[in-house]
């Protein structure tokens, strides 16, 4: 037992101090490759998270640049739409908005251009807001006339009724203008009558009352006749372009006109209607031929 204590007293002072020295340096030398890994570590992880950052700039710019040229591909396709007037949405839609705008209003189709500088574009008016005003006036009255259909209803029965009661008064009209007509051609101033003057004889040796009013009605008859045959006369040297254009504007005296051209030539007659309107050429020989 006292061996063994001996022994044990007996450690060499000078390597435990070694050993202990060889411990620490060993525990440095850890320290510092822990350190340098760390140090390793931490510049890989600095490199891969500016990597990032590059990728996710990247990928901004990238998405930026994407969008932009969605928007600029729009942008062409809605101007080519406006430019060719699809739909009317360059030129009912458009035009009244940008139609004053500079530069801008380049995309506009031509013919907007052009219509919306008056008051066509509008189909008359001013501006929108005063065609959608006299739009909502005209819905206003259509209701008023719907709501009161039935009394218009019997005004329009009672204007028909009117309008053919009229009929035959012209009718009887133009049949007595023919036979009246008729009695001065085939028995007045036949060429085989006795003309007016026996007719003015005639007239004289009767009851003065009845011959006063025949004697006035032939006289006046005998004066517009000569006045009629001037009048064919003159309007027969004229141009019958210029005599047709005269008639055409009698519109409220084609009687009158009528008997003008029946007392012309048949060539110079049918020269002046031949210039004239249809539809008054056609109303003037009706007049002076009713039967046809």
């Amino acid at each position: 037992m006292a061996e063994e204590l001996e022994q044990a007293g007996a450690v060499n002072p000078a390597e435990d101090k070694k050993k202990l020295k060889e411990e620490r340096k060993r525990l440095k030398e850890e320290q510092k490759a822990q350190k340098k890994e760390a140090k390793a570590r931490a510049k890989e992880i600095a490199l891969k998270e500016a990597a990032l950052e590059d990728e996710e700039e990247g990928s901004t710019v990238s998405a930026i640049l994407v969008t932009l040229i969605i928007v600029i591909v729009w942008i062409g396709i809605l101007c080519v739409l406006v430019k060719l007037n699809v739909g009317g949405f360059g030129s009912n839609v458009l035009a009244p908005l940008i139609k004053d705008v500079p530069v801008i209003n380049k995309i506009l189709p031509k013919e907007a251009a052009t219509e919306t500088n008056d008051t066509e574009s509008y189909g008359g008016y001013t501006s929108l807001a005063e065609a959608v005003e006299q739009i909502k006036a005209l819905e206003l009255q259509i209701e008023a006339l719907s709501s009161s259909s039935g009394s218009n209803e019997e005004l329009v029965a009672d204007l028909t009724a009117e309008v053919e009661r009229l009929k035959t008064f012209e009718k009887n009209q133009v049949e007595f203008e023919r036979i009246k007509n008729q009695f001065y051609d085939e028995v007045i101033y036949a060429e085989k009558g006795p003309g007016p003057e026996e007719y003015i004889k005639y007239y004289e040796s009767l009851d003065p009352t009845t011959a006063a009013e025949l004697y006035k009605e032939v006289i006046q008859k005998k004066q517009e006749t000569d006045e009629i045959k001037n009048y064919a006369q003159a309007y027969s040297e004229m141009k019958p372009k210029e005599a047709a254009a005269i008639f055409e504007a009698m519109t409220d005296n084609l009687d009158l006109a009528a008997r003008i051209l029946g007392t012309m030539e048949p060539d110079d007659r049918g020269k002046i209607l031949g210039a004239m309107k249809a539809d008054v050429a056609a109303r003037i020989t009706k007049i002076m031929d009713p039967e046809s």
